[in-house]
């Protein structure tokens, strides 16, 4: 199994929905069935369905977060080191743009509308090892361009 990167909030955020999946969501899918059933025939029954659906989703996402929270690997956010690491806060800025700052985040929690980049995406993995004041070549899907480091937390 991989390791995954969380930090403490994302980590407690994942917990939270594990729980909330296990105790409340399950009980609502049940209760669901338990209804549809009762409403006659399950062959034509689209609610019931619906709610067998649901629940394979869920458990689905049960399992998924078992497994990632069983294998994360927890990363404290915004600590300096000589190399930008999973956790790391980064100021970058490409050739005629405005500087950009992003937290450097497992892909569990990655969210870029927030400045939260996982570290398997393009330009996570351009900047894992770099230090402040180089300039790094990305690959993204939409074309190769450079940022310079400018600020490391």
């Amino acid at each position: 199994m991989s390791t995954s990167f969380l930090t403490r909030e994302g980590y407690q955020k994942l917990q939270e929905e594990l729980e909330y999946l296990r105790n409340v969501k399950r009980q609502e899918i049940a209760d669901r069935l338990h209804e549809a059933m009762d409403g006659g025939e399950l062959i034509e029954n689209a609610e019931y369905e619906a709610a067998k659906n649901e629940q394979a989703f869920s458990e689905g996402r049960i399992k998924e977060l078992e497994i990632l929270l069983a294998t994360a690997k927890i990363v404290i956010e915004s600590h300096y080191s000589e190399s930008i690491q999973v956790g790391a806060k980064v100021v970058i800025q490409e050739e005629g743009s405005d500087p950009e700052t992003y937290t450097i985040v497992g892909a569990a929690e990655a969210n870029p509308t927030q400045g939260r980049i996982s570290n398997e995406s393009p330009l996570g993995k351009s900047l894992l090892n770099r230090k402040l004041g180089e300039t790094v070549r990305v690959e993204a899907p939409a074309g190769v361009f450079e940022v310079h480091i400018l600020k490391v937390e």
